[in-house]
């Protein structure tokens, strides 16, 4: 290889590294791969694809550089059987089967190539099909498994690709594959700590940056903020009556529906406070289809085979519940509907603001004397320093 062709590509080696390093989900680096292995390889188009086994389909996550009719930079749903491409199991099992790695290999639209068996067929039909003449195929590997494939080709007319190509696109898949199981390991350790493990809903850290986005939507823009707190019933009983793993599978159970009515709000956020405690927060939709929604929760919890119901409270910004300035606030009226709906044993949740003068909920939110459990931990431990 000629020095100022090693030089160069020493070059595109470091460049796709802290492409890499820079990104902040899997997507991001699938993106800063694509992009950047096909600048390093002189190509005209680059894709990168993930292999779902389930599925037994290659799907294409990223495609970049000049896209043929149909292709999408990240089209929604473009996939093909690998059994149009059975080197992509084939090649990749039986290599390693012999003791070898896996590498890359180069198809030429005429079908011959340096690829197991010389050539894919599907491959070299693709690549006419597009106006493609060479391609070099790269397999992703994370976590000693195949996981899919980087894809680089040239223009018919353009050089074809060699053996040297291949190896060097072997490289940059390598660390492709290292930036995506980084950026995935960091997407988890994300999910995790804006997650409640046991039902898999959003958890309180994940309420309260939702609620503070909303909050900052509603004064920039008008936009309608809702929170549905639901305090489910009976919890205590059947954790003393059938031990807390029956207990933990209501909760679960729970969780399941409000997840099913959260998804009929688009865009909303279901999650457990803790212990017993769970809300939805919604944005941008009129505070009546919110309502209807936490009415669809208390009749489906109301028929759950164990445990009491639910008591719910909702409060929105569009509703006449005077100033809303702070998440603090919201949370207050909130709770102090769902207080007065269990207070009540009300099949049906209770909607601050709606009770006509002298609304008791906002009565109860504006008393300077706690609602219970020391005004609920202090409003859910917002701190001290917001407004009310």
């Amino acid at each position: 290889m000629a020095e100022g062709t090693a030089d160069l590509r020493l070059r595109a080696v470091v460049e796709l590294a802290q492409a890499l390093a820079m990104a902040q989900t899997p997507l991001g680096a699938v993106r800063a791969g694509a992009r950047r292995a096909r600048g390093a390889m002189g190509g005209s188009f680059a894709a990168i694809s993930a292999w779902e086994r389930e599925t037994g389909r290659l799907r294409v996550l990223v495609n970049d550089g000049d896209l043929a009719p149909g292709e999408e930079a990240e089209p929604a749903d473009e996939s093909y059987s690998v059994h149009d491409f059975p080197e992509i199991a084939e090649f990749l099992h039986g290599t390693w089967a012999a003791g070898g790695e896996p590498h890359a290999w180069v198809e030429n639209a005429d079908a011959t190539g340096s690829s197991p068996g010389g050539g894919s067929w599907g491959r070299a039909a693709a690549l006419r099909r597009r106006g493609r003449g060479s391609c070099v195929v790269a397999p992703l590997i994370l976590h000693g498994r195949a996981w899919g494939e980087l894809y680089v080709a040239r223009r018919l007319g353009e050089p074809g690709f060699v053996r040297a190509d291949a190896d060097f696109a072997s490289v940059l898949a390598t660390l492709i594959a290292s930036g995506i199981a980084q950026t995935e390991r960091l997407a988890e350790v994300q999910r995790l700590a804006f997650t409640d493990q046991l039902t898999g809903l959003g958890n309180r850290r994940a309420v309260d940056v939702r609620l503070d986005e909303a909050l900052e939507r509603y004064r920039r823009e008008g936009a309608v903020v809702s929170l549905v707190v639901c305090d489910l019933n009976g919890l205590k009983k059947v954790n003393d009556a059938y031990g807390h793993a029956v207990g933990d599978r209501l909760l679960e159970r729970f969780g399941s529906l409000l997840s099913l009515c959260g998804a009929t709000l688009p865009g909303s956020l279901a999650a457990r406070l803790g212990g017993d405690e769970f809300c939805i927060v919604a944005v941008g939709l009129p505070a009546d289809e919110v309502v209807r929604a936490a009415e669809e929760l208390c009749r489906r919890a109301a028929e759950l085979e164990i445990g009491e119901g639910v008591a719910c409270g909702v409060a929105s910004t569009g509703d006449p519940i005077g100033e809303v300035r702070s998440a603090r606030r919201l949370f207050r009226l909130a709770d102090a509907a769902q207080y007065r709906a269990k207070a009540l044993r009300s099949p049906l949740p209770v909607v601050a603001g709606r009770e006509g003068p002298g609304d008791p909920v906002l009565r109860l939110a504006e008393s300077s004397g706690p609602t219970r459990e020391g005004e609920r931990r202090a409003l859910r431990g917002r701190g001290s320093g917001s407004p009310p």
